[in-house]
């Protein structure tokens, strides 16, 4: 297996340049700093390790490209597609949200969906790649796809001048591990908080779980990655049934800091981020602010943190009006 450097994401981000936002960080208190990821195209961060996969692969085949995925990885993949001309296939589970599934229609992406969960849609995704030759695109388990994802982290240490911490979501682990390997050796803040990580001098990175899907918590413990029950309320965007291993690789070392939290904080979390920001988010990418507002993790004096809001896909009549 591929290992996967800063320097893949420094690289990453030269590659997909002009093709991504530069999402906006807002400071909602002193030295506290929310990644409005989920303002990028496409609704997530996931256009990011797309746009990378499908350009470092050259000469693409006739057959375009295919994805499974909750989603959020889908509506990224055809969100490349479309820009770059080239065909998508997307596979896509039961329990996918009908929001995402309307945006990839939208984005003309051939839509099969097959399976109660993700690993289902991956599974018939992989066949279909085997018969058309189609370029595979993974959610979460390729080095240019974490490498793409990584330049969310470069990103967050500029725009905050450094952070000691970086609270993110986790499912299959390609974002946390791209973001850890794009904020390592930045040395962290100059702030005088108490998020020292680990010894390549990064902030520290605090990789958010729901508790009924904990494929990273589930990994560390058993020092591998293993195989996870898949339910709740971001089961359509964090719903991997195992961590990919090459974001085990990055996740099991020092600076990383796995923390679970309950749906009910979840769903408090996205309508908190709605309330006091007006900022509209799926459950899945309130998850790392739900650990910062239930006390899953509890933020030190002085601590420079930044949180990562990664998703907005979702049905704003959802959320209960203030």
């Amino acid at each position: 297996m591929t290992a996967v450097t800063r320097e893949d994401v420094v690289a990453a981000a030269g590659r997909i340049s002009g093709l991504v936002l530069r999402t906006p960080v807002l400071e909602v208190a002193p030295g506290l700093f929310l990644k409005l990821e989920l303002l990028q195209h496409s609704g997530s961060f996931k256009v990011r390790g797309a746009f990378n996969r499908i350009l470092s692969a050259g000469t693409l085949p006739d057959a375009g490209v295919i994805a499974a995925s909750g989603g959020n990885h889908g509506l990224a993949v055809a969100y490349a597609a479309r820009q770059l001309g080239v065909r998508a296939e997307i596979f896509v589970p039961e329990v996918t949200s009908p929001v995402k599934v309307t945006g990839l229609a939208a984005l003309g992406a051939h839509i099969t969906q097959t399976g109660a969960i993700y690993a289902e849609a991956a599974e018939a995704a992989a066949k279909r790649a085997a018969e058309t030759g189609a370029l595979a695109v993974h959610a979460y388990d390729q080095p240019e796809v974490i490498a793409g994802q990584g330049t969310t982290g470069l990103e967050i240490m500029e725009q905050t001048g450094g952070v000691d911490t970086v609270l993110v979501a986790v499912g299959g682990g390609g974002f946390a591990a791209g973001i850890t390997l794009g904020t390592a050796g930045s040395g962290g803040s100059d702030g005088g908080g108490e998020g020292d990580g680990g010894s390549d001098g990064g902030p520290r990175i605090v990789a958010v779980e729901p508790e009924r899907i904990p494929t990273l918590h589930a990994a560390l413990r058993e020092g591998r990655p293993v195989q996870v029950g898949v339910s709740g309320v971001g089961a359509d965007a964090l719903g991997a049934s195992r961590l990919g291993g090459l974001a085990y690789d990055v996740l099991s070392g020092p600076r990383v800091l796995s923390v679970l939290v309950p749906d009910e904080a979840i769903v408090a979390a996205r309508q908190v981020l709605w309330e006091r920001h007006r900022v509209v988010a799926e459950h899945a990418g309130a998850a790392a602010y739900a650990a910062l507002l239930s006390g899953a993790y509890e933020r030190g004096e002085g601590e420079r943190v930044a949180v990562v809001v990664c998703g907005s896909n979702t049905d704003p009549a959802t959320l209960t009006a203030p």
